[in-house]
């Protein structure tokens, strides 16, 4: 990887500030202000209401203020991947890892999709080694594995012969793809369309095969010897598979294809897993022992890559900065695939993403998603840039530090001290004995993995964890959004789902925010940055912000039900700050979406669904997050359904992209609120309020217009509370809903 002149840059890092939104942002917080201001100046004359309201409101005010650590330093990189070439002898090779842990709610038609996709990629298939760690130990998956290995030997040749865009089969072989070859290469159409045939057809038995193993429980013809590892065991019962699928030799086949490697870590019954950072480390550790790659790419099982020139992108911004400091980690963003027209569940997140992953490259770097991420290796392995290794060197500290496995201190040595011994392609088949003995659950027994080296335990949000500890140690990490995208997902869909997934994104930012880890201590004890630390509890505190939006939100309704008022009345000058805190907050937001050529129903969609989730899942994360602090449960990763459709096609066109329901008592809450403010406007309407108190003039059209806004930001439980089926709120959470509400609205 020797380099050449540095005449032909790899990256560039362009500023992205804009007058205009700096002004509006001051703009909303001297208005903030003003408010809050007049409040306390008027706040003897008036009761409960408006004491909550300046409360709700200092709490938005605080947020604003946080959120400008980020929006104000906005950065985004560019990339040249046709500059590698000329500026490096080599490439350096890359690990790629894809977890999974379910083969039912993450079906391997999904897993086999992304491994396809990464196999493809436009870069040296001697330089990538693709290790799937499979917390499922499902013989399914590693029969699927092994019948897209062969797949792939047709399907990427195919893929690189007429450079495809879309390399993920499912998704390339949809309608909404063209045919056609993509270049004109001098290439035969007709040549073209024979192979996309044989490609078409191979791919509908590979799917049948699989289809016909689930459901039938036979695993086709291999041989015995294959599955013996998986005969009589239990999910959480078992002993470490490794198996090399395919291994890269160049004199074995005419066909080069990356590594492909199966893992299956050691579980026993009460011994801690730590989910998928537990997952994750083994991989680190395995792929150590066999290939040792100085660079590694994650994904989720359902995050294929979309881009095939992705790693290309990302070994620029990893190699192309002057101190390796300035790149610890590269962040894609999280997009998604399976989405309606304007995204009517509001999950694909590229705006709020975008803001916030360039603002935060332009302090230290974007935090760690958890999928779509290349990492340095000496990142994970906890090593501080620049730092002195000289103490490393004892192989006693190495062995305190990484574990008592001699191949894989070997091979932490290489990586600290940069002595690289491993040749591309590697002899993986000879490493597999020592590779299952550090996949065992007893490997990390007294060593530093999931504290200061690997992936941090403690949260089920390791991803943030495991970012900031590389952020404290003075890394730097980069956010790269790349046209097409790097990677895209599959949405959860709508529902309970969705409401799972918010709720356990919730909790494990709630467990950090607890933690020794906190952002804000951390700034005295580590080399986080300050404005580093606040961006990162502005992300912490989501869930928390859920405390004020409910009280806000039902606090309209109580100003109607009691006939008392919490904003200033329309005749009165003052009132034009509450509404143009509204209006410019808004139109602001608006703006962005639209300049990431998004739709306005598209950002009505996501702002409907924060206030709901708001009220419901992150309010639910907060209650669960109690529960634990008070030491009477304790936390549980929950997988999310995975899946290459997000409505079903046998599903009436009526019934695409509504909200789905069920007994769960997340879904309790947000309709206590909705029935308390059909019952304020109900009578409002019917003018049964009691006289105004105090001598006052009673609610007004501010708080008719505040109940008005929540009531269209709750529409899917509107037309929930009429629904059939999955599509209605059961009657059970309507009932304990109901009994919630009433005392609410008997206090008149």
């Amino acid at each position: 990887m020797a380099k050449q002149p540095l005449s032909r840059p790899l990256c560039a890092k362009v500023s992205r500030r804009s007058i205009i939104r700096r002004t509006l942002d001051v703009t909303i917080l001297c208005l903030y202000l003003s408010l809050l201001g007049y409040r306390l100046l008027s706040l003897r004359n008036h009761g409960f209401p408006w004491l909550l309201a300046l409360l709700c409101e200092s709490w938005f005010a605080f947020i604003w203020l946080l959120a400008l650590t980020t929006r104000w330093n906005p950065v985004e990189h560019k990339t040249y991947p046709q500059n590698l070439l000329p500026r490096l002898t080599e490439l350096p090779p890359v690990d790629m890892f894809v977890t999974t842990a379910d083969p039912v709610l993450e079906p391997p038609l999904v897993t086999i999709n992304t491994v396809l996709s990464l196999l493809a990629l436009d870069y040296p298939a001697d330089k990538l080694a693709c290790y799937v760690s499979d917390d499922g130990c499902a013989p399914l998956t590693f029969y699927s594995l092994v019948e897209a290995s062969n797949f792939a030997k047709l399907w990427v040749p195919f893929c690189k012969k007429y450079k495809l865009q879309v390399r993920a089969p499912f998704q390339y072989f949809s309608a909404k793809y063209p045919t056609l070859p993509p270049h004109d290469d001098g290439l035969s159409s007709s040549g073209f369309k024979l192979e996309l045939k044989k490609m078409k057809d191979e791919y509908e038995q590979l799917c049948e095969k699989i289809e016909d193993a689930a459901h039938n429980l036979t695993l086709g013809p291999h041989s015995a010897d294959d599955y013996a590892a998986f005969h009589n065991i239990e999910r959480n019962d078992h002993p470490s598979i490794v198996k090399v699928i395919w291994e890269n030799k160049k004199e074995s086949s005419s066909v080069i294809l990356p590594h492909l490697v199966y893992i299956s870590r050691e579980k026993r019954p009460n011994h801690p897993h730590n989910y998928k950072a537990g997952a994750m480390n083994v991989l680190t550790r395995v792929s150590g022992v066999m290939t040792n790659a100085p660079f590694m790419l994650n994904v989720d099982c359902d995050m294929f890559a979309s881009n095939p020139k992705i790693i290309l992108e990302g070994i620029c911004l990893l190699l192309g900065v002057e101190d390796e400091q300035e790149c610890g980690f590269v962040q894609c963003p999280q997009i998604f695939y399976n989405l309606l027209k304007d995204d009517p569940f509001g999950n694909q997140m590229i705006v709020p993403f975008a803001i916030i992953g360039s603002g935060m490259a332009g302090i230290q770097g974007p935090l760690y998603a958890g999928t779509g991420c290349f990492h340095r290796r000496k990142t994970i392995y906890g090593l501080p840039p620049n730092h002195d290794t000289d103490y490393l060197e004892d192989a006693k500290i190495l062995e305190e530090r990484f574990g008592k496995s001699p191949e894989f201190t070997e091979t932490v040595a290489e990586t600290l001290f940069g002595r690289r011994e491993k040749h591309f392609p590697c002899d993986i088949s000879s490493t597999v004995e020592a590779a299952c003995r550090v996949a065992d659950c007893g490997y990390e027994n007294n060593t530093c993995w999931g504290a200061e080296v690997g992936l941090m335990y403690g949260s089920v949000a390791e991803d943030i964890l495991t970012g900031m500890r590389i952020h404290n140690m003075g890394w730097k990490s980069t956010f790269l959004m790349p046209n097409p995208p790097a990677f895209l997902g599959c949405a959860a869909p709508a529902g309970p789902v969705s409401m799972t997934q918010v709720k356990r994104w919730g909790v494990g930012l709630l467990e950090v925010f607890f933690s020794k880890q906190n952002p804000v201590l951390s700034v005295f004890t580590t080399e986080l940055h300050l404005k580093q630390a606040l961006a990162y509890l502005q992300i912490l505190i989501w869930p928390i912000n859920s405390i004020s939006e409910f009280a806000y939100a039902a606090l309209s309704a109580y100003c109607i039900i009691t006939n008392s008022y919490f904003l200033p009345k329309v005749n009165e000058l003052v009132m034009c700050i509450p509404v143009s805190i509204f209006l410019v907050s808004n139109l602001q937001s608006l703006s962005q979406y639209l300049h990431y050529e998004e739709t306005f129903r598209a950002w009505w969609n996501y702002q409907r669904m924060a206030r709901l989730n708001a009220v419901s899942a992150m309010l639910f994360a907060c209650f669960s997050m109690l529960v634990k602090l008070l030491g009477w449960s304790e936390s549980v990763f929950e997988v999310t359904q995975k899946g290459q459709s997000l409505s079903d096609d046998n599903e009436d066109d009526d019934k695409v992209g509504r909200f789905t329901f069920d007994e769960s008592p997340i879904f309790v809450l947000p309709t206590t609120l909705l029935l308390v403010h059909l019952t304020a406007m109900a009578l409002w309407l019917l003018r049964l309020r009691p006289p105004p108190r105090g001598g006052s003039n009673g609610s007004g059209l501010g708080e008719i217009g505040c109940s008005v806004w929540v009531v269209l930001s709750l529409w899917p439980f509107v037309r929930g509370l009429f629904g059939k089926g999955k599509y209605g709120i059961p009657l059970s959470i309507i009932c304990m809903s109901a009994a919630l509400a009433l005392p609410f609205c008997s206090i008149i």
